[in-house]
């Protein structure tokens, strides 16, 4: 695509050098560049893009997006000047791949806890409905039936318009994906055309990045500030930022509650472990989801899908019919009658939010034992409040490592243990096997394992290193060595 075709809708300061080359790729990485490629010079916390400007122009690149000029430009590359070099990346990936979000109904989900569960059943609410539909999603990101392992919650600009381009391709109506707040912060989502956007809940999370909760209030919010007039824009009135979110927005508002008067209105009549039984826009369905967490992401389905022109019974139909997503309130039953529940739990509102669901279905005679850790190079604030809600919701807790990262995992369960009491019964165990092992090997048949944190992962972070660990796997394992 021609340059001067990129960039005709961009806010460019100064253009140096051939106005009009031809462009064939898009690049944030100067090792990639090849040459007719388009070199996005990036400021990074660690690592500054501009730096590597003249490795991409020797490796052919065609133009180079930056904040500023090199002292001595090469004159057989154009050198586009612009104010914020992330902005107009995701600017320049969307029309490079002709607008993808145009030609699709673009949802976006955001929020601290549920835009996993959302946006992965709102994609199979789609296909079952018979549509073909993208996801975009911390699990996984899927193409109509193809499947691809996902990297970040919400991928470069680069290659989310790239795949945006490859569901127009492959005949998609719907994509919906997970919006993080690092993306709206880094312009990830900036080019992209929002059909609509659904606001789970907002908690303490990611202060080490965005520094102050307000700070990550707003970011969310910027999210629902960028919606166009034609777009919805639903929100959770029972969260108490949840009409923050939507208050400057030009999208029509419709919010959502279990708990007030709402657009949409949900009820949970009764639950139990293998499912629950809702009263949701006055029709009673049976859901293979247990919990009050579960009760706002499917109501959020059906207000999305409403949104979208589904119609009201068969997505009522579909709804109760849908799975609960790999890892979230995840149930493994051993043969002799221990209830092992895997969940992505790790922020200390979705910790409470299981723990709460549990209480309410489980019986006084069955005890509760959690596995918990905190990951490493991540909002150090919480792990105190994550060991004590772990402790002061079960009979027993049991601190562990998480993905330590760079940091030692004796350190952070230190700092974690800093939430505990003297009436709390919990051990540290560092080895993550060995910290469920242990659970199961108290646990009686009737018992309760509550293993949180790493929900659907299969791999352990330990410094650089990703290594294999499945906890769904081992505690099946540990079932099996302790003929439970």
């Amino acid at each position: 695509m021609n340059l001067k075709t990129i960039l005709s809708d961009i806010a460019v300061e100064r253009l140096v050098g051939p106005p009009c080359p031809e462009v064939t790729s898009l690049s944030l990485d100067s090792r990639s560049v090849e040459p007719g490629c388009m070199f996005f010079a990036l400021r990074g916390s660690e690592i500054d893009g501009h730096d590597f400007i003249p490795s991409a122009v020797e490796r052919g690149a065609v133009a180079v997006v930056c904040e500023h000029l090199p002292e001595s430009p090469s004159p057989g590359t154009t050198f586009v000047l612009v104010s914020d070099s992330h902005k107009t990346m995701g600017e320049a990936a969307s029309a490079f791949n002709s607008h993808p979000s145009r030609r699709l109904r673009l949802v976006g989900v955001t929020g601290t806890n549920g835009k996993t569960t959302t946006a992965t059943l709102l994609y199979d609410l789609a296909r079952a409905l018979g549509h073909q539909a993208g996801l975009l999603s911390t699990v996984n990101y899927r193409i109509g039936d193809s499947v691809i392992p996902s990297t970040h919650t919400t991928p470069d600009p680069i290659r989310l318009n790239a795949m945006l381009a490859a569901m127009v391709e492959r005949g998609c109506e719907f994509c919906f994906m997970e919006v993080s707040s690092h993306s709206v912060s880094q312009h990830r989502i900036a080019g992209l055309t929002f059909s609509g956007g659904a606001f789970t809940n907002i908690t303490h999370e990611h202060l080490d990045y965005h520094g102050t909760f307000a700070a990550y209030i707003a970011t969310k919010k910027r999210f629902f500030d960028s919606l166009p007039p034609s777009a919805f824009a639903i929100t959770n009135a029972d969260d108490r930022n949840g009409l923050v979110m939507t208050q400057n927005t030009r999208a029509r508002v419709k919010t959502i509650s279990l708990r007030s008067p709402a657009d949409y209105r949900c009820k949970i009549i009764e639950q139990h472990f293998d499912g629950m039984l809702l009263s949701l826009d006055g029709a009673e369905l049976w859901v293979g989801f247990i919990g009050r967490f579960n009760a706002y992401n499917l109501l959020s389905v059906y207000a999305v899908a409403r949104e979208l022109g589904f119609e009201r019974d068969e997505t009522l139909r579909v709804i109760s019919s849908l799975s609960p997503v790999c890892g979230r309130f995840e149930t493994v039953r051993s043969p002799k009658g221990i209830t092992a529940i895997i969940d992505y739990a790790h922020t200390p509102d979705a910790l409470q939010n299981v723990l709460d669901t549990i209480a309410e279905i489980r019986t006084p005679s069955q005890r509760l034992f959690v596995v918990v850790g905190c990951g490493g190079d991540r909002d150090t604030a919480k792990r105190p409040e994550m060991a004590r809600i772990a402790a002061a919701n079960s009979h027993f807790a049991i601190l562990t490592s998480d993905n330590p990262r760079s940091e030692d995992p004796a350190a952070i369960i230190a700092q974690m243990r800093a939430g505990l009491d003297p009436s709390h019964r919990a051990v540290s165990i560092i080895d993550r096997r060995e910290a469920i092992c242990t659970a199961v090997a108290m646990a009686q048949p009737g018992d309760i394992v509550l293993i949180a944190g790493k929900g659907h992962e299969t791999c352990q972070i330990v410094g650089s290193a990703s290594l294999h660990f499945d906890d769904k796997a081992e505690v099946t394992k540990a079932f099996i060595s302790y003929d439970l």
